[in-house]
């Protein structure tokens, strides 16, 4: 099934505010699973769109991919919207569904552990691969049936996070806690992921330049499921490692890229994820005045 006419006008709309609005100089993280304590700044509207290949035993290999918009309410409130899709190769395309992300963050201040409260919503059919995240018993068998025997499954879940996070002299060291409940009569599923990652140069050049070392940061990020409610714990479960990199161009632009590898029989062998993104600065307020309102 091809992707329905909203999804093309809503990332058509909002990308071409990407390419009029004025931008910001926010950095990018280059984790594409594990979530850090940085939030949206007020106001500030980003705009991203991410790719995950992923090779399939048992089944076609799939390209999964997801535009995601995300705001700042306040300082210390991002919400985010994301649209779903997949195509499977030698099967069919499939818009996959939605999700409604919210990360509050408790702590004003920066400290040494800055918790981040995280809740989402999705309504997704069996056929979603983004892989965001891995939860429960999630293996790679799950992703090998045909799209027409996975759409027939839908999910309404609910996710939150415990996401821990401090940067020391320039590293970033992320571990983000998964609980998920399916709303239906399904049991609690757990995960984890884990992320490390420092710019290559932490002092910045006098003159702009796009390739300077301080425009990228490197590091790795190992995430996977630890079982539901009932059989808690590695039996039956996938992990992955994964390099990561990211590209703060000083045309505001970012661009990442992370080949990630499955680290047993369940998982999938290899999954290459990558995106681009693009801040835009005050775009709450320049809807406003769109609308009338007063600053």
């Amino acid at each position: 099934m091809p992707l329905p006419k909203t999804f093309l006008i809503v990332v058509t709309v909002v990308g071409c505010a990407a390419f009029s609005a004025p931008a910001s100089r926010a950095q990018e993280s280059p984790y594409f699973v594990t979530y850090d304590h940085y939030l949206e700044e007020p106001g500030n509207l980003e705009i991203e769109y991410s790719s995950t290949f992923g090779t399939q035993r048992g089944g076609n290999d799939f390209h999964a991919y997801w535009a995601e918009f995300a705001y700042g309410v306040k300082a210390w409130w991002t919400t985010e919207f994301y649209l779903d899709g997949q195509t499977t190769f030698g099967d069919s395309t499939i818009f996959t569904g939605i999700r409604w992300e919210n990360r509050v963050r408790p702590l004003k201040r920066e400290h040494f552990i800055n918790p981040v409260l995280y809740v989402e919503y999705e309504n997704i059919k069996g056929t979603e691969k983004i892989l965001k995240e891995v939860e429960g018993h999630d293996i790679e068998g799950d992703f090998a049936p045909s799209n027409g025997t996975l759409r027939k499954e839908h999910k309404h879940e609910i996710e939150t996070k415990l996401i821990l996070s401090g940067t020391f002299k320039g590293w970033n060291i992320s571990q983000n806690t998964i609980a998920a409940k399916n709303l239906s009569n399904e049991p609690w599923e757990f995960g984890y992921a884990i992320g490390v990652s420092r710019p290559l140069a932490l002092k910045a050049r006098a003159k702009r330049c796009s390739l300077c070392p301080q425009n990228f940061t490197a590091g790795v990020e190992m995430y996977g499921g630890l079982g539901d409610r009932h059989s808690f714990g590695l039996h039956n479960t996938s992990h992955y490692l994964a390099p990561v990199l990211v590209w703060n161009l000083p045309s505001d632009w970012a661009l990442r890229i992370s080949p990630g590898f499955g680290l047993n029989d369940n998982s999938h062998r290899f999954l290459l994820r990558w995106g681009v993104s693009r801040e835009i600065s005050g775009f709450g307020p320049m809807i406003g005045k769109l609308f009338g309102r007063r600053p």
